[in-house]
């Protein structure tokens, strides 16, 4: 059995009709950019997460620098991110000029760890960027009051969380705004780029539409430098066929990872994910950690299962951030995150019989 890390051609199969529908409406329509599909998606998806604006926006860094750029966060700042998540969430803050500040994870459910937070605060702190990463989200109400206390934004990173709970609330309304990428291997994917931003904050929701079209609101009138950054007509309307499915997917993601839990549990050489209480994953990758995972990682590769490493190099040990001045041994918890984690197969697509396959296998290999 061949068992693909990611599989983007089932989900097309099974929803080909309605996109292939999506796909000639928007062709037949002759408008291509910022016009009623996209609307219609800012609605539904806004209502989806339960708040009361979404603007669509190229892809998922652009989300969370635009959130940060109409926040007036820029050079001279500080933003907290955690030590642990994909580097475009330090870019977001980069890219406004602005310093990403690391704080290490929670050793447990790898997300960003409120008992570190404080201690990284100083007078030029802005903001929060909490990432909901693999699928699970921060423990946001600890993140909230410091904010608070602090007179900070909290700006959610979802890229990687559509649908999930906190505490039965959506991902994407637990802060002042949030940034979701639609990426296709994420859990609703387009059929390219593509980004979303939600908040509830009227002000900030009208600056971020005005920043996404050149400075403009209207044509050939630009109140302010702006960006080029729109989710376009074609992918909006993809977006809304998957809209309908998310939950479903999701549901079945929730299958997948409960027999990866029940069938790898007495696994001695496996740390596996952690649900809090209060969480409601959607699991987006269900990464497990083994103290010999390049040895795990080839075992299943020879015996024809995919999987990937998220991530192999932490962004305070990238070269991109060398000007930093950090340091191998810096942040202890998230460098011996990303020498141990692996990503197994996950996805609405995948069988009850490839999951087994997988356990399976799993159990059956011998780590020295």
């Amino acid at each position: 059995m061949i068992i693909p890390f990611l599989d983007l051609k089932s989900p097309y199969l099974e929803l080909q009709a309605e996109l292939d529908d999506a796909y000639r409406r928007v062709m037949e329509s002759g408008w291509y950019i910022l016009g009623k599909e996209v609307e219609a998606f800012e609605a539904e998806f806004a209502e989806y997460c339960q708040v009361k604006h979404c603007i669509g926006v190229g892809n998922g860094l652009e989300a969370l620098h635009l959130i940060l750029r109409a926040m007036d966060i820029g050079p001279g700042d500080e933003v907290i991110v955690p030590s642990n998540t994909y580097i475009a969430t330090w870019l977001a803050v980069s890219y406004t000029g602005a310093t990403p500040v690391p704080v290490e994870p929670d050793v447990i459910t790898y997300n960003l760890n409120p008992v570190l937070i404080e201690v990284a605060i100083t007078k030029n702190t802005k903001a929060i960027l909490p990432v909901h990463l693999y699928g699970q989200t921060a423990d946001m109400d600890p993140i909230n009051a410091i904010a608070a206390r602090y007179g900070l934004k909290v700006v959610e990173d979802v890229a990687q969380s559509h649908g999930a709970r906190y505490k039965g609330r959506r991902a994407g309304s637990l802060g002042d705004a949030a940034g979701f990428s639609f990426y296709p291997g994420k859990n609703m994917g387009a059929f390219g780029d593509g980004g979303a931003i939600t908040t509830n904050d009227d002000q900030l929701a009208k600056k971020i539409r005005v920043l996404r079209n050149y400075g403009s609101q209207i044509k050939y009138h630009n109140e302010i430098k702006g960006y080029n950054s729109r989710l376009d007509e074609l992918q909006a309307a993809f977006l809304r066929v998957k809209l309908t499915k998310l939950d479903e997917w999701n549901e079945r993601r929730k299958q997948i990872a409960a027999s990866y839990l029940d069938g790898l549990k007495s696994n001695e050489h496996l740390v596996l994910p952690h649900v809090p209480e209060w969480a409601d994953p959607v699991w987006h990758l269900f990464v497990l950690r083994c103290k010999n995972r390049d040895v795990l990682q080839r075992q299943l590769n020879e015996a024809g299962i995919g999987t990937m490493i998220h991530y192999p190099i932490p962004p305070h040990l990238q070269p991109a951030y060398s000007e930093l001045g950090f340091s191998e041994g810096t942040f202890p918890i998230s460098e011996n995150i990303h020498v141990e984690v692996l990503s197994l197969p996950m996805g609405p697509s995948m069988s009850k019989a490839q999951a087994e396959f997988v356990i399976k296998t799993m159990n059956r290999i011998l780590i020295p």
